[in-house]
């Protein structure tokens, strides 16, 4: 952690020791069974109406101890009370209205803005005051995305932490740093903990993985969240564009000398904290790490992923499952049915190549939620941070896994530096695909855009 980072965290520190001296003394006038008695929504509007910073910490440091007592139901009960109880003040957003119309000028514009914020995102930036709240901000906002599948009515609470948390976790507050065999205990048991793409199995895998000299691991960290990761890439030095994941993951292979790698593989990347969902930060990592090692390597040409692709199987047995499909033909059926009863042998997979080649063009080049979106999530991580489409690599994860969710199949992303705003642009403006003449050679002639498919479950 560089000195910034450091002096930031002892101020953090500092101010903590003090807010923790003012809760001690806030805890002995209120019992805490006193707390359950007021409610928590009692607790929210005081520290909306206070004025003194001193008693809004030891306030919000009340209300976020008091939060995690909550039962599941009783904490949805909460964010009820926020959707309904703590937006806009309807007189102050009246009364703003009208002066606006009867007399506009940049005061009552900046009048109508402010009346026109729901209350609750002033009692979030409250809460924040509290010793170590941003954390237990984040577990509150996990709590809400596991309620909100099943409650659509908070989809305004859920705005507006995610307005805040956009402000919170910007750029310029995340600290990149490399994770290697020295970094502290405590994180390389978290590295463990959240690697969602590939398993790490143990300890010695993990060393393996962030120690050896043609790999390398980084992670974003918050000055806010010590020794917390948000999000981390895992690194494979390569001399070619790999086109499957046991080589990188076998654990008694060969190191290559860093001098002779031209590919820098992004093979893993990994999202730590749940309540951050939605708050994007992986497009500046890929950028940031892919600068960090072109100074390391200047000779590096290569920077791609090798990438699962979690939804692929669900979209082919979807089409499987419907007879008038306009994407399967009977050759295909036949030679998925083949693979599946030979238990995926080498002539099965030899015939289902080409088959899985073709659909897996479609799957990603025609192929569209309702939204018009493309139907694979990591597709549409990697293609809105500018990359394309470089490759298609059946069976290149034959793992229970790889061959649950995507029957084998991975791809390559390409990321060249030159064209990421371009493909950026491209993507998010247009909906354009950006993907190379091999993967589009693919594509079958008779392969057409529809107007909306529906997304297949994950």
């Amino acid at each position: 952690m560089d000195a910034g980072t450091s002096f930031f965290g002892d101020l953090l520190g500092t101010i903590a020791e003090r807010g923790r001296a003012l809760l001690d003394i806030g805890r002995e006038r209120r019992p805490a069974g006193a707390i359950r008695a007021a409610g928590i929504a009692d607790l929210c509007e005081r520290l909306l109406s206070g004025r003194g910073e001193a008693s809004g910490v030891a306030l919000a440091q009340e209300i976020l101890v008091a939060y995690r007592t909550l039962r599941t139901g009783e904490r949805v009960a909460f964010f009820e009370t926020l959707a309904n109880d703590f937006g806009p003040d309807a007189a102050r957003l009246e009364a703003a209205l009208a002066a606006h119309v009867k007399a506009p000028s940049t005061r009552t514009v900046a009048e109508l803005h402010g009346a026109s914020e729901p209350r609750r995102q002033e009692l979030v930036r409250r809460l924040n005051l509290a010793p170590g709240a941003t954390g237990r901000l984040v577990a509150m906002r996990a709590d809400l995305l596991d309620a909100l599948a099943r409650r659509p009515d908070l989809a305004d609470v859920d705005r507006d932490f995610v307005h805040l948390f956009t402000s919170w976790f910007n750029r310029g507050f995340l600290v990149l740093r490399r994770i290697d065999w020295s970094t502290p205990a405590s994180v390389l048991e978290k590295i463990i903990r959240y690697e969602a793409v590939h398993e790490i199995r143990d300890w010695n895998d993990l060393r393996a993985r962030v120690d050896s000299p043609d790999r390398r691991c980084y992670a974003f960290f918050h000055p806010a969240l010590v020794d917390e990761p948000l999000i981390f890439v895992e690194v494979a030095l390569t001399r070619d564009i790999p086109e499957a994941i046991a080589p990188i993951l076998e654990a008694k292979r060969t190191p290559l000398d860093p001098a002779n790698a031209k590919t820098a593989v992004f093979y893993s990347i990994s999202n730590c904290q749940t309540g951050l969902g939605g708050v994007s930060f992986g497009n500046f990592l890929i950028k940031q790490v892919v600068e960090e090692i072109s100074r390391e390597f200047p000779k590096l040409t290569n920077f791609v992923t090798l990438s699962p692709v979690p939804r692929f199987r669900a979209f082919v047995e979807a089409e499987r499952a419907n007879p008038a499909s306009a994407v399967l033909t009977a050759e295909d059926r036949a030679a998925l049915d083949a693979f599946e009863a030979g238990t995926g042998d080498d002539e099965a997979r030899r015939t289902l190549r080409p088959v899985i080649e073709a659909l897996a063009a479609h799957y990603f080049l025609v192929a569209r939620s309702a939204k018009g979106k493309p139907l694979d999530p990591v597709a549409r991580f990697h293609l809105g941070n500018g990359a394309r489409l470089e490759r298609i690599d059946p069976f290149g994860d034959l793992s229970p896994r790889g061959m649950k969710q995507a029957l084998g199949l991975m791809v390559n992303y390409r990321y060249v530096l030159d064209d990421i705003e371009k493909n950026h642009e491209a993507f998010f403006d247009r909906g354009t695909i950006v993907a190379s003449p091999q993967v589009k050679k693919l594509l079958r002639a008779d392969s057409h855009p529809v107007p909306a498919v529906r997304e297949a479950a994950g």
